[in-house]
This record gives structure tokens, sequence and C-alpha cells, in this order.
């Protein structure tokens, strides 16, 4: 057994919940070009999978110049959204993270974020939720050569944070999430409370750990003692759901 160094996260859907600046924005475009609602348990599933996934669904749009369009005309909207601090829907942590995050602090454990959002759309929601300055390493698609599943992202915040990836642990809520991570040597916890797509299956990313809830990722630690599971191969399931 070994003393975990470092815990990172996956920003949409693992440590932030901000489905809810998606719903809002994608369902303005789409009044703006007086085209119906999408409905929000779709913007929802799909927020991991981009904002051209997005756009593929609003518009019923092929790949294309159209798409790209739309696409970048989207993120211009979002962009705005999110810079408003008085928004409605400012993204949050989801219920249990603040108090992991003070545990981990109080431990000595470094945390960090690794994302595939942008600088110019990750940085702010950081920011307004007051993770910026807490946070030993935020690396985004433009810090590395090639992005999740790749773990060039993984090693870079480790790097930053001081700690060895043998001996961390990366949570997400995408099956990129969790490739990234066992290509990084790190354990791995598949977030189940995240943007999970209708037809995907969870279990079948094969993470060392599954949570249902965030604040069961404090149950796993816990009952872990705070070090690495003996091998990769002694799966676990979290299954609390009070």
């Amino acid at each position: 057994m070994r003393a975990i160094e470092g815990i990172f996260f996956d920003l949409d859907g693992t440590l932030l919940d901000t489905a809810a600046d998606f719903i809002v924005t994608v369902n303005r475009m789409l009044s703006d070009h007086q085209h119906p609602p999408l409905d929000d348990r779709i913007i929802r599933q799909n927020v991991s999978n981009g904002s051209r996934r997005l756009m593929q669904l609003a518009f019923n749009l092929p790949a294309g110049p159209e798409l790209e369009h739309k696409r970048a005309l989207f993120l211009d909207y979002y962009d705005r959204y999110i810079n408003d601090v008085n928004r409605a829907t400012t993204a949050q942590p989801f219920t249990g993270i603040l108090p992991l995050l003070v545990e981990l602090e109080h431990r000595g454990i470094v945390w960090g974020i690794v994302t595939n959002k942008p600088k110019p759309y990750a940085l702010p929601l950081i920011k307004q939720a007051g993770l910026m300055e807490r946070s030993h390493a935020i690396v985004c698609p433009e810090d590395v050569q090639q992005p999740k599943p790749d773990p060039q992202a993984l090693y870079l915040a480790c790097q930053q944070a001081g700690c060895d990836p043998r001996c961390s642990v990366y949570i997400g809520d995408h099956a990129r999430d969790i490739e990234a991570g066992k290509r990084a040597g790190m354990v791995t916890v598949a977030a189940h409370y995240g943007y999970i797509g209708e037809h995907d299956d969870p279990l079948s990313w094969q993470a060392d750990g599954n949570i249902h809830q965030a604040r069961d990722l404090h149950l796993w630690l816990e009952k872990l003692n705070w070090q690495l599971p003996p091998t990769h191969a002694q799966r676990y399931t979290e299954t609390t759901t009070t």
C-alpha cells in the first residue's frame, strides 16, 4: 500500500456542475435562430462530448462547414454567458467536492484539474468557483500537444503539482478520462454522477473505482485509508447513496 500523493479531476461533470450554462446557451441560440429548444436531458448527457456534438444535436447537422460555423457561433454565445458573473446558473462544485478538497488540503495531498475544455472557457469557471488559487495544477488542451485520452496532460499536471503519477488518482466522467488515467499509470475513478451519455456504460471503462455521487469519493478514499489500492485489478464500486 502506498500513500496517495495527488488527486486530479476532470472539470465538466466531475469537479463542477456546468450543465446549466450549456442548457441556457444552447437553447438561447436555438431560440434566436427560430428553432425549437433541445431537451435539457439531452444537453446534459452530451456536455462531455463537446460543443461540436451539441451543435450537431441542436441543429441536426452533419459534419461540414455549416456545423463549424454554428459551433463557432455557439462558443461566442457561451463565452459571453459564462463571463457574466451575475448569471443565474453559475457553475458550482458538485455536492461533496468542497469538503473533500478541504480534507485533501488538511492531509497535504495535492489536487488539480485536467480538462479538455479550452482555457478561455475553463479558467473563468474555475475562478468563479473560488478554486483558482487552491488548485496545484490546471492543465487545458492548449498546454499539451495531445489532449486526453493521451496521458500527456496528466503527466504535466503531476509535474506542476510535484507528485508521482503512479501515486495519484484521476477522476472523470468520460471513457477518455479513464483511458488517459490508465495510460499515465494512475488509479482511475469513473464519476457516474457526471454527464454520461444515454448509451454509455461507465462500468465498461474498467476504472479502479466507480462512484455514483461526488461525495462518495470521500468515502472511497476513507475505505482505502487514503492509500492506493494494492493492485489496479482490485475493482471497487461505491454503492453508498445516502
